[in-house]
């Protein structure tokens, strides 16, 4: 099979296509034929050598969601059958002909979606609804902050967010990518490059925050958290460590808050399953209905995956990047 492969650590341009040989499932696996592969922030960490896959996922093919037609299934596999329509959470391999994907972190493509759409989202939507309605425990009534609002987190934090009965915040880098969140039901978005998300927010007071920033991000979190408040890592872009800023641990006790944070990648198989069947019962009727739309910013080709990642770079976009299976065309 054909595949874009990291031939060594770089920049967009070590993105290469190779034949390699297509891979079998095991026995709780299923072998997907890619239509479309989303891309993803850990895509370009893990091509610049800083985010490692785990061991038992392929090592130099990136790619963390899918869509496509099952072609294969193990000996142990019961819910699915060869020619079903899956989206898939993968731990990588996602940039290629053929993927194999755990059986039990497939969904089914929702109603509406073609492929495109059903690749963008996976990865988004596992690590929001694990981060921000398990972790975070939002509920509805309460206010919600997600940091990087036209992000695919973002698209889909402020969404499933607000379709569960949040008041929703978002911060972004334009007037136009705010004008985006707020179409997506975000009902304040702050552009960060001309106003002080700490100081426009602090007369709401915030819930739970979903912050993929860092930095000196993380003191005007914990001011603006109300008391019971939930802070929630998925990334730290601007840094884990703060330069020049204290954390007043006086005020996180006084106000009982929770700090907690997680990865997806590494987690066992059992978890995903059993985040892969809740995310079926709660959040598919959800992407179904009139409540969530995709966002999809660019499309591209397989074999331009290195102009996928440079437009991944720039941050410019709004939604998600994701490259379309054409080499049998």
């Amino acid at each position: 099979m054909k595949a874009i492969v990291i031939s060594q650590p770089g920049g967009p341009e070590v993105l290469r296509m190779e034949e390699r040989p297509t891979p079998q499932p095991a026995d709780a696996q299923v072998l997907i034929k890619v239509y479309a592969a989303g891309i993803n922030r850990p895509d370009v960490f893990q091509r610049k050598g800083n985010y490692p896959p785990p061991t038992w996922a392929p090592q130099d093919i990136p790619g963390l969601e899918v869509a496509g037609i099952i072609e294969q299934v193990g000996h142990h596999v019961a819910d699915w059958k060869k020619g079903d329509a899956v989206c898939a959470l993968l731990a990588g391999g996602g940039y290629a002909e053929y993927a194999v994907a755990h059986a039990g972190h497939c969904l089914p493509v929702p109603n509406g979606c073609d492929f495109v759409q059903a690749a963008s989202l996976p990865e988004t939507i596992f690590t929001v609804w694990h981060n921000a309605f398990q972790r975070g425990n939002l509920k509805s009534g309460e206010n919600f902050l997600v940091h990087g609002g036209t992000s695919g987190i973002g698209i889909t934090a402020i969404q499933l967010a607000k379709a569960f009965g949040a008041k929703v915040f978002a911060t972004a880098g334009s007037q136009e990518k705010c004008k985006a969140c707020v179409a997506l039901g975000a009902d304040i978005c702050i552009n960060y490059k001309i106003q002080d998300f700490e100081e426009k927010l602090k007369n709401e007071g915030v819930d739970v925050i979903l912050d993929m920033v860092g930095g000196d991000y993380i003191p005007k979190n914990i001011k603006l958290l109300r008391e019971d408040g939930r802070l929630v890592f998925i990334n730290t872009m601007k840094g884990s460590k703060l330069e020049g800023s204290e954390v007043d641990f006086g005020l996180i006790m006084k106000k009982r808050l929770t700090i907690t944070g997680s990865t997806l990648r590494n987690r066992s198989n059992e978890f995903k399953t059993a985040l892969t069947k809740e995310i079926l019962t709660n959040v598919w009727p959800v992407i179904e209905s009139a409540k969530f739309q995709t966002v999809i910013a660019a499309q591209f080709s397989m074999q331009e995956a290195s102009k996928a990642h440079a437009l991944m770079e720039t941050s410019e976009h709004i939604g998600k990047i994701i490259l379309i299976n054409d080499w049998d065309s």
